[in-house]
């Protein structure tokens, strides 16, 4: 796995090891910042079930201004801060270890762009984005990697599903906010 684009480009990133870490293809990521790309410079990312930190760091890499690399797992923030010390974004970086639903209760931070990747077929994104809306910005993006047979809420707060993408059997579902309609 390595950085794929930016100020970091090439450097390589470690990752856990094992059945319950599922790394996002290097095709699927660069489909993410494609699709983002206009909003990263200067943005305030959240990588929301950070794993290894890839997404955050590949924001960071692009231009992102800060983010915050929230994982639940102690073991996956030890490669999110090794990540963080190899590509040089430590100093605008935070590394949180708690549950999603519990950190964007009490959080009062708000987020351009949130980046989604949970454990697939959890259902977990139904309880989270709700509580994820509230801390976007105006006109923020949330942008969520999910098994493509996963099926997300149409809404959350103002948030609404803008578009999906496909790639074989993953799915990107991409929320804007509509608070118009």
């Amino acid at each position: 796995m390595r950085v794929i684009a930016g100020s970091a480009r090439g450097r390589r990133l470690s990752t856990p090891e094992g059945r319950d870490v599922r790394p996002t293809t290097d095709k699927v990521k660069e489909s993410i910042f494609n699709i983002i790309q206009f909003e990263l410079p200067g943005a305030v990312v959240l990588d929301l079930f950070a794993g290894s930190g890839q997404l955050g760091i590949e924001a960071l890499s692009r231009g992102a201004e800060r983010a915050v690399f929230l994982d639940s797992s102690p073991r996956s923030l030890t490669y999110v801060r090794e990540n963080l010390g190899t590509t040089g974004f430590a100093d605008r970086a935070q590394v949180r270890n708690a549950e999603a639903a519990a950190y964007l209760s009490r959080t009062a931070e708000t987020f351009d762009i949130a980046l989604l990747d949970p454990p697939y077929r959890k259902e977990i994104l139904p309880e989270i984005l709700p509580l994820l809306a509230p801390h976007m910005a105006e006109d923020g993006i949330i942008l969520c990697e999910t098994a493509v047979e996963e099926n997300l809420p149409e809404r959350a707060g103002t948030f609404a599903i803008s578009r999906e993408y496909r790639y074989g059997s993953i799915k990107l579902t991409l929320y804007r906010n509509h608070e118009e309609d």
